[in-house]
This record gives structure tokens, C-alpha cells and sequence, in this order.
């Protein structure tokens, strides 16, 4: 791929918009070096796939020679963002925070060259901003303004509460891209409204207004509502390879050349080719295959993914439990099968262990138990199935 055709894809793959796209083609083409700015705050440990559109976007901009800046948002983290949100975020505290981005750093790692990267917090400067210069800030921006946001709007409508701190945040955001002398930001399309902030406040520090990257948005695994950690749906960059491929094959089959697109570098001419195959009534499981080994070579390499791909057959194409398989040990001889579910960490809560029962998704050496109040007798070697990829085999 010529650089021609590399700024193409920059400015074009998995893009919603660029603003403003003619200035940002210049400047790409002019050989310029760039400062290319992405923000995330840690709200949760884990990075999931859908955080790894706009790193991957990042990474092209990386590859093209220019200055990547990868902040997070430690101070604006303890605000939360209210962008795509009907209720306010709850505020973290440093401890939660801190907490959070331990990982960061490794997870970020797998997609840029961090020895070429800028790795920054924004406490480095929101942690000493004076009052005369936050109200500075303010006064460039209307109530007015605020209140045309779409999430702002519909919370008005059903008479939500909207709160001011929830207004601070683009403010604060578009302050990061002056801080850093950004010449372009990159971000999922529902960061528009604060990506815009910035072209406002940069010119009043005598700095010329950033070009705007928005990139697509991708649903979880539900296939509907947007990849979100508080939904639930994620798949996450530290998922061991069985459950990466897993969630992959389970994903829908409309999302399939989606992901490709924003979440692997198969070529565009190739992805036009299976599109047009699931057209004609090829089967969408091969193509979620591919997918899948893309992706889980991508974070975990090739042998993992082809393993991955291994153990998912076996289990779903032959029906028999995969060769490792987690040990349970435990001293006792029997459990409420909730408790073992948990115990085992097969479910992350007792709730989630009774939807699951009462669905017909669990089973003690293939007998299904659809009593959620039943007392379990344990014995070696017994294998635990919860829902369709997780087991567990028991050591009394």
C-alpha cells in the first residue's frame, strides 16, 4: 500500500466523519509531522474491542510517522462523561481510577508502538487549574449550546435531573487537545460534542483549531446496543483465546463484515468479495471463523487463535468438552448449585447462576439441572458446564 492510498484509509476506513476533512487531506499530504491526540477515560480495568477502533485508527496515523498521544483521563475519569448517557456516570475517586489504568498501559501496547508513543495523564494539568482560569474556559460556551445535545435534550424531555458538573466535562476535554497542542483528535462518533470544544477553546491560546476523526461505533455482543462495559455485552482485549473466539462465532451474522471493516486490516477488495459470498447464501459461521482467527492472532498469535478454533469445534461442532478444562478443588462433597457456579467461577453472581439453571444452561456431567434450589453431590473428575463455553472439572 502506497501513502497515497494509507491516507485513504486513514480518512476513510471505519470513519463516520472528518472535520474538516479537506485541511486534514493537506496536511496529511504535505509530509507535515502531526500531533494525533485519542483520550480514554478508566472507567473499568478492561479494554474491549470496541476501544480498539479508535486505537487502531490511532495506529495508522502512528505508521504514517506522526506523533500519537494516548491520554488518559485520570482527573476527567472522577467527572464521567455524559456523552451518550440518560443518567449522570457515577464519579470515581482516585483510588477507583488508579485502580483502573494499572493495565492500561499493556493492553494499549498490543496495537501501538509505545516506544514511539506519548503516554499521558490529564491530572498533569486539570489537577493545578486555578478557578480564573476554569471560568475562562466557561465563559466560551452558552447553556444554550449545552442544552442542544441530544442526551441533554432527551434528559429534559423525561424530566431527568442534569447536573452542572456533567457540563464541565467537554470543556474539560477540549482543554487536553490545548495542553497537548493537538493537531488532530480521534474518537467514536458520540464524541463529537467534545471534540468540538476543543476547536472553540484552542484558538483563544493562539493555537489553531484541530482537525476532528470520528470513527464508527460497534455493538457488543448482543448485536444491538453499542460495546459498553456497564452493559455487559464487551469482549475484551485480555480475554483468554477460547473465550475471544467463543464470543466472536457468537456474535451476529449482520455485524460480521462490520467487524471486519473497523477490527481487522483484511483488505477492502477482500471484504467486498465476502460480502457479496453471504449474498449469494455462503454460510455466515465460516466467515465468523475468519473473523474470529483474525482477531484472536491479532492479541493472542497465530498458534492460540488456531487452538482457540480447535476446542470451539470440539465442543459445538462435536459436542464433546474441550481437552483443558479449569480445576475446581474443594473439600466439600456437596453444594447448593448456586454456590458452586460462583465458587467455581463459572458466574460472576448468584443471580446470574439462577438465570442460567432456569434457562437449561447448566449441567453435571452432561445432566442438565434446571432447579436452581437443588444441593449438588460432587465427586472427582465430575464436569461442570455453564451456558454454552464455560467448564469446570471437579477435584473433591
Amino acid at each position: 500500500m502506497n501513502n497515497k492510498e494509507k491516507i485513504k484509509e486513514v480518512l476513510e476506513r471505519g470513519v463516520e466523519q472528518v472535520i474538516v476533512k479537506d485541511s486534514l487531506a493537506k496536511k496529511l499530504a504535505s509530509g507535515k509531522r502531526l500531533r494525533v491526540k485519542l483520550g480514554v477515560d478508566p472507567t473499568g480495568r478492561e479494554m474491549h474491542l470496541g476501544h480498539t477502533v479508535v486505537l487502531r485508527k490511532l495506529k495508522q496515523f502512528q505508521d504514517l510517522g506522526h506523533q500519537v498521544i494516548f491520554l488518559v483521563g485520570d482527573f476527567t475519569a472522577r467527572i464521567g462523561d455524559p456523552s451518550d448517557r440518560l443518567s449522570a456516570r457515577k464519579p470515581l475517586t482516585p483510588k477507583d481510577v488508579k485502580a483502573n489504568m494499572e493495565t492500561y498501559k499493556k493492553q494499549v501496547g498490543k496495537i501501538l508502538d509505545l516506544s514511539k508513543a506519548e503516554f499521558r495523564f490529564n491530572t498533569e494539568w486539570h489537577a493545578n487549574m486555578d478557578f480564573a482560569e476554569l471560568f475562562q474556559l466557561a465563559s466560551l460556551f452558552t447553556v444554550n449550546q449545552m442544552l442542544e445535545r441530544d442526551m441533554f435534550k432527551e434528559r429534559m424531555k423525561r424530566k431527568k435531573p442534569l447536573w452542572i458538573h456533567e457540563m464541565m466535562y467537554p470543556l474539560l476535554q477540549g482543554y487536553d487537545s490545548v495542553a497537548l497542542k493537538a493537531d488532530v483528535e480521534i474518537g467514536g462518533s458520540d464524541q463529537t460534542f467534545n471534540m468540538l470544544a476543543a476547536r472553540t477553546i484552542q484558538p483563544n491560546y493562539n493555537q489553531q483549531a484541530q482537525d476532528i476523526v470520528t470513527c464508527t461505533l460497534i455493538e457488543g455482543t448482543d448485536g444491538k446496543a453499542k460495546m459498553s462495559k456497564s452493559v455487559g455485552n464487551v469482549i475484551n482485549i485480555s480475554d483468554q483465546p477460547q473465550e475471544m473466539f467463543g464470543k466472536i462465532m457468537s456474535l451476529p451474522d449482520h455485524i460480521i463484515i462490520k467487524f471486519f471493516k473497523v477490527l481487522t486490516d483484511v483488505p477492502e477488495k477482500e471484504l467486498s468479495e465476502y460480502e457479496k459470498d453471504l449474498k449469494k447464501g455462503a454460510n455466515p459461521r465460516d466467515y465468523k471463523a475468519k473473523l474470529a482467527r483474525e482477531i484472536v492472532t491479532m492479541y493472542h498469535g497465530k498458534s492460540d487463535a488456531l487452538e482457540a478454533e480447535k476446542e470451539f469445534d470440539q465442543v459445538f461442532k462435536d459436542k464433546k468438552a474441550p481437552e483443558q478444562i479449569p480445576t475446581f478443588q474443594t473439600k466439600r462433597g456437596s453444594y447448593p448449585i448456586t454456590d458452586i457456579l460462583q465458587a467455581a467461577k463459572l458466574v460472576a453472581s448468584k443471580s446470574e447462576a439462577r438465570r442460567l439453571i432456569e434457562q437449561g444452561g447448566v449441567s453435571f456431567d452432561n445432566k442438565v439441572i434446571k432447579d436452581w434450589k437443588v444441593e449438588v453431590e460432587l465427586k472427582d473428575d465430575m464436569v461442570i458446564k455453564a451456558g454454552k463455553r464455560k467448564f469446570a472439572k471437579v477435584k473433591v
